[in-house]
């Protein structure tokens, strides 16, 4: 549904139908049968996060008793809850759907998932022995009818609330109600011993219901039932201004208030007894401006995206072997590698490999002096990390500026602060109210009489875990000029109020918007003189209305411009009069989209950055954010060539419309798979 008549999609439905794309996935036959079970849980997980952020940023706005239609493109706050709502509502029967097919087709793949009671003797016995060992010392189970006050319930867990009926010799039955929160610590998906060649799994919820009776067994009943419920509260973190903490201890004190944040969606398993569900709602205080969501039999489904492989190759995507670089060998120098050319990494189709080693050389080489660097999301195990603390080790000044409000990643960061912290690293903690998103990282090495720099400047986080799995470029460059604009961004770090000018990057807060203004007029100018005039970007999200609208006058002035948005586009293109000259569509696949690549045809000398930053207001505005031109012929046409694969999919392509409906783009033949046609493309180059 467009709003505002047709000039801009709100983003919070946009974002909605950016998930649905990801819910097709679980139901396309072109995807391996275990995968398209993972994909319903990152459509779960994904859900879970936009209700913890997005939502609860609307219900706060209405609770202000606002109606928000200047930062919510012209629809009321308490309209819009009610409109996600019923989406979700729709999205989450359809994914139940979706989950009862991939059920049936494992069944026919000889993968059964068994219920409690479906079991036969050997598997009863089997549950039974796994739950005294495995669950019940971990089982946290709660009595409510004489609790005074209802237990906090965590908004990470799933819980199955009990109603039990009481065995009574009068008419009147009494009813007791108890909570068992699923424990985190054991794998939720219990495998049990193969028969033949056919294997079987129970979900963790139904081996405890078959185990009620041990767990309940003080109580006398009539009857027992248990359904799951789950509550997703408001994730937003609410700064303390006591001076005496330091920012470390602010952070802390935050994220552990989000435990008991307000709730903002109730979900409950649809055949739950009224009375039960009455009950609850009651004790929790549910209100009119919560998400409550009639659901399956099942929550927190995002568990699937750890459904086990049972050894089953053939219902998984064939894992790829990343490539080399070309002309870049991870054997020797890679800064001598560097000091002659530049050399693009986009992984996961290249290895990651070349970031680590770049690190590490810079740690052991006698010459290098200082290290300074960007963490934004750090694997759980970094090697980054380590190359750093061996770096300093090794004598070298190592700075990192390192975000603690990276959301989700808030703990993690704190540990590695404390850890760089403890080793001697300099940590700089951001800028007041800015986050830090950038991902840059510039080391100074002497040679002879002078310092020459060396750095890598990316559009992804420098985490060897999501590299397999994100879509990123990183640039290895020596170019001096570049160099010393990073130098300046990491000044900014520790001296904010110095506003420093830059004539190669492009940085936010303060530049990116206008830097790109300057270069879609330049466009709209050439198009109005009849030249060349193209415009080609790749993001994850495009929000800004003032974005929105400048390519909409580009548009209008004739320019040819082409969109890869794989998340939120509040952009509506193919609008006569409007943007009848834009295209815009969204690739979901087996990676996740993450590059960010600006192209300008800019009169027959194309203009090419990558950048840290979509074109959302917060990248614009109040993020520290760095993109980088790139200068190489070479790596230009590559970037080109990449961007031409993408937009030429015809698989997993889907359009972005008026109407919104996610329809896969139709194409003549032959077949194209963006993602694998890319990884073809390197390997080819690498024969050449």
């Amino acid at each position: 549904m467009v709003k505002n008549n047709n000039q801009y999609v709100n983003r919070e439905i946009s974002w909605l139908w950016f998930n649905e794309r990801v819910l097709q996935e679980s139901a396309d036959k072109n995807v391996p049968l275990i995968e398209r079970l993972r994909f319903l849980g990152i459509f779960s997980n994904n859900l879970d996060e936009f209700f913890k952020v997005r939502y609860a940023t609307v219900k706060r706005i209405v609770e202000a008793g606002k109606n928000g239609k200047s930062v919510l493109g012209g629809e009321k706050a308490k309209d819009l809850l009610e409109e996600i709502t019923k989406i979700v509502i729709d999205q989450q029967t359809k994914s139940l759907v979706i989950l009862k097919q991939i059920e049936h087709e494992l069944e026919g793949k000889n993968i059964f998932i068994l219920k409690e009671t479906e079991l036969n003797e050997s598997q009863k016995e089997f549950v039974k022995a796994y739950f005294l060992k495995e669950v019940s010392p971990q089982l946290m189970t709660i009595i409510l009818n004489e609790l005074t006050r209802f237990p906090t319930l965590k908004d990470t867990a799933a819980y199955l609330a009990v109603k039990m009926v009481i065995k009574s010799d009068n008419s009147k039955k009494e009813k007791r109600y108890a909570l068992i929160e699923i424990p985190k610590g054991i794998d939720r998906f219990v495998v049990l011993p193969d028969e033949g060649d056919k294997s079987f799994i129970i979900i963790l919820d139904d081996l405890i219901r078959y185990c009620l009776d041990n767990i309940f067994t003080m109580f006398e009943y009539e009857s027992i039932s248990a359904h799951m419920v789950k509550i997703t509260r408001d994730a937003e973190l609410d700064m303390d201004n006591d001076l005496s903490k330091s920012f470390i201890e602010k952070i802390s004190s935050s994220v552990e208030h989000r435990k008991i944040g307000d709730p903002v969606r109730f979900v409950y398993d649809k055949s739950i007894s009224r009375d039960t569900l009455a009950f609850l709602k009651e004790k929790m205080n549910i209100e009119d401006t919560d998400s409550v969501i009639p659901g399956g039999r099942y929550h927190n489904r995002r568990d699937y995206m750890g459904f086990p492989s049972l050894g089953r190759k053939d219902l998984l995507y064939d894992k790829i072997i990343p490539l080399p670089v070309k002309g870049l060998s991870i054997e020797g120098s890679i800064l001598e590698s560097i000091a002659k050319k530049d050399y693009l990494q986009y992984t996961p189709y290249h290895t990651f490999t070349y970031i680590l080693k770049f690190l590490r050389e810079a740690a052991l080489d006698p010459k290098v002096r200082t290290i300074k660097i960007t963490v934004y999301r750090l694997a759980s195990n970094s090697q980054v990390a380590a190359s750093l603390i061996n770096a300093v080790k090794n004598g070298k000044q190592v700075t990192v500026q390192i975000e603690l409000q990276a959301r989700f990643d808030e703990e993690a960061n704190i540990e590695y602060a404390e850890q760089l912290q403890a080793e001697g690293v300099k940590l700089i903690f951001g800028v007041p109210g800015l986050k830090v998103h950038s991902k840059i990282c510039l080391i100074e090495r002497e040679e002879g009489d002078d310092i020459k720099r060396y750095g890598f400047i990316s559009t992804g986080n420098f985490n060897e875990s999501t590299a397999r799995i994100y879509t990123d470029y990183t640039l290895f460059t020596a170019h001096e000029p570049i160099l010393k604009e990073l130098n300046k961004v990491f000044d900014f770090f520790e001296t904010t109020y110095k506003i420093n000018k830059y004539k190669h990057l492009i940085v936010s807060p303060h530049y990116t918007k206008n830097a790109f203004m300057k270069l879609i007029d330049v466009e709209i100018a050439n198009a109005i003189l009849g030249k060349e005039a193209y415009i080609k970007i790749k993001m994850n999200s495009f929000t800004s209305y003032k974005m929105v609208d400048k390519l909409y006058e580009a548009s209008r002035a004739g320019v040819k411009i082409q969109l890869i948005i794989r998340g939120i586009c509040c952009l509506v293109p193919g609008i006569k009069g409007m943007s009848e000259n834009i295209e815009a569509i969204s690739v979901i696949d087996k990676f996740l989209e993450h590059t960010r690549l600006f192209a300008f045809a800019n009169g027959g000398n194309t203009k090419m950055y990558i950048s840290s930053a979509d074109w959302m207001t917060r990248n614009l505005d109040y993020r520290v954010e760095v993109g980088c031109p790139i200068y190489d012929e070479d790596i230009k046409k590559e970037l080109m060539d990449s961007f031409e694969i993408c937009w030429n999919d015809n698989m997993k392509a889907r359009i972005f419309n008026e109407k919104q409906d996610n329809a896969y783009r139709k194409t003549t033949p032959p077949k194209i798979r963006s993602q694998f046609a890319t990884y073809d493309y390197y390997a080819k180059d690498l024969k050449k």
